[in-house]
């Protein structure tokens, strides 16, 4: 082994044009402090009580030794906190409730429960500051990795920033006469690693009709686009009907308008970026006002009137 060299995990820099000591500072590892330190803004002119949250997604950046599997690790990178504050007395249920809930989101959203598991951290893991905390867990194609976690800080940090700026940061219960430091229930995601896992869940090859395709099984709610609507020609007399259409659903959803190439090439297009539903204008619709809704998991296909389209679209998608 070489001689042990200082290494520090956050990235050094400097604030102004001076580079002096004065102006030394640091990139946030973690956008946590932040919600710590605007705990009292928040609290007095949102006229909150516990339990309550902030919640904050933002860049953070750590010097990482090895960073590696694609986005899974990086040295800048999005990630999704919440600092929830609640009475010291109802930490445990509520870190119990947070576990739950933020395990069941990632189902909510498309991902197997067989591919997810929770893993409680053991006391030789836990941070200094937590009394518990627990993973939410992907099956990557490398193995087990975390996507979040959830961690019992206790009154640690709103203790600390008390102490170093001499403001109080409690509660006062004006009922029973308590005052308290409430304790902080924090589940922690990183945005980039859990999107990648989400097209890991959602990808998939198929047949259709002897024809291979790839496609996106995407939960509508987190599918780029919602809605594509693809006109059969480019012609003059479908184009002001198709476009009419568009408007319709782009006023509620997320909506694409493709004309280029074969409605076949369209079609798996579409399915390759994950939109849920197709809406075909052909030149039946200028005679019957109706139009035809795709669906990309099935290939289904049903003739809908145009002016039943946005409750029937909305029906599908579920929002």
């Amino acid at each position: 082994f070489t001689e042990a060299k200082p290494f520090h995990l956050m990235f050094k820099t400097f604030a102004g044009p001076v580079e002096d000591s004065g102006a030394v500072c640091y990139l946030r590892p973690e956008t946590a402090q932040g919600m710590f330190t605007n705990f009292a803004n928040v609290m007095t002119t949102a006229r909150l009580k516990p339990p309550f949250g902030i919640a904050q997604v933002g860049k953070s950046f750590r010097n990482e030794i090895t960073p590696g599997n694609f986005v899974f690790r990086t040295r800048e990178f999005e990630q999704m906190e919440m600092e929830f504050f609640v009475p010291p007395d109802e930490a445990d249920k509520w870190f119990d409730y947070w576990v739950q809930q933020r395990h069941e989101w990632y189902i909510k959203l498309g991902m197997s429960s067989d591919s997810l598991r929770l893993r409680p951290h053991d006391a030789e893991e836990l941070s200094h500051y937590s009394s518990g905390t627990t993973d939410v867990e992907y099956d990557f194609p490398w193995g087990w990795g975390e996507l979040e976690g959830i961690a019992n800080r206790g009154n640690y940090d709103l203790t600390q920033h008390a102490n170093a700026s001499g403001e109080k940061l409690e509660y006062f219960d004006q009922t029973s006469g308590e005052r308290y430091v409430p304790h902080v229930i924090e589940p922690a995601a990183g945005a980039t690693r859990t999107m990648m896992a989400f097209l890991l869940a959602a990808y998939t090859e198929d047949e259709i009709g002897g024809e291979a395709r790839t496609v996106l099984r995407l939960h509508p709610r987190i599918a780029p686009y919602k809605v594509a609507v693809l006109p059969l020609s480019k012609k003059d007399t479908l184009t002001p009907l198709a476009r009419s259409v568009h408007a319709q659903l782009a006023e509620f959803w997320m909506t694409d308008y493709d004309e280029t190439q074969s409605i076949g090439r369209r079609y798996r297009r579409q399915d390759e970026v994950g939109t849920p539903l197709c809406v075909t204008v052909d030149f039946e619709s200028l005679e019957d006002h109706a139009v035809t809704i795709r669906d990309r998991d099935t290939a289904e296909q049903v003739r809908v009137p145009v002016a039943e389209l946005v409750a029937t679209v909305r029906t599908k998608l579920g929002f």
